[in-house]
């Protein structure tokens, strides 16, 4: 899952280079979800494992 974070983040810093403000932006707010969800995975996961 964090492969996915790094991938997205990666995309939307290639986007905002070439100047799609609107992909960058969205590819942005993936990341940050995806960030948002593996994190709440990884405390759960410590809790429960």
């Amino acid at each position: 899952m964090i492969t996915l974070v790094i991938t997205f983040a990666i995309l939307a810093l290639i986007a905002a280079i070439f100047g799609f403000g609107g992909v960058a932006s969205e590819f942005a707010g993936i990341a940050k979800i995806l960030l948002l969800v593996f994190i709440v995975l990884a405390i759960i996961s410590y809790f429960f494992h």
